[in-house]
């Protein structure tokens, strides 16, 4: 499959809105996301301009979003990235203890699955995260609910590693969302 990876430009909350509805239809989505198809079918088009704004390049530089597109222009896959600093307010998870970055929202269309459309985007986000300014990022991390092997298995392929924390899955405290975490290479001199 053909295809490149970039960053979303605001104007694009259109296609934005779509890719992320069609990731809330995909089967394993009640276990892959924190949002509903039906929660976010019901946001008025401001909020999804609002979002695909912060997450471009002409955004505050706090939210990333990569997406990957074929030839004639149909996004195959995404992938955000949320910067977070120990100060800051905790969205998901633990508290950060260093300057970090969090891949969110994770999907390629099925008809994209297997051709190394993951692969790409997550070079993206996790080269981004290392271009980011001082403080530089110590760590990319994620989380995955336990019952999704599919996606761990990826995650672990790429080189994340299960730090052993993990979370209460919001919504159903019986089930726990597991951290991974990408460290910094070390510098070699």
């Amino acid at each position: 499959m053909d295809f490149s990876v970039r960053t979303i430009r605001a104007d694009e909350w259109e296609r934005a809105r779509e890719i992320r509805l069609a990731a809330l239809q995909d089967p394993v989505a009640p276990i892959a996301f924190l949002e509903t198809h039906e929660g976010a079918s019901a946001q008025p088009d401001s909020f999804w301009q609002g979002r695909t704004e912060g997450a471009s390049e002409s955004g505050d530089g706090r939210v990333r979003q990569f997406v990957a597109e074929t030839p004639d222009g149909r996004w195959v896959g995404t992938v955000s990235v949320l910067v977070e600093r120990p100060s800051d307010e905790v969205r998901f998870g633990e508290p950060a203890k260093v300057d970090q970055t969090h891949v969110v929202g994770v999907f390629v269309r099925p008809e994209a699955r297997g051709a190394g459309v993951i692969d790409a985007l997550f070079r993206a986000a996790v080269e981004w995260s290392w271009t980011l300014p001082e403080p530089e990022i110590q760590r990319v991390r994620l989380y995955v609910h336990e019952d999704n092997a599919r996606a761990a298995a990826f995650y672990q392929r790429f080189g994340f590693v299960a730090t052993g924390d993990t979370v209460a899955m919001p919504g159903d405290t019986s089930a726990v969302e597991v951290e991974y975490e990408f460290p910094r290479p070390v510098a070699r001199d």
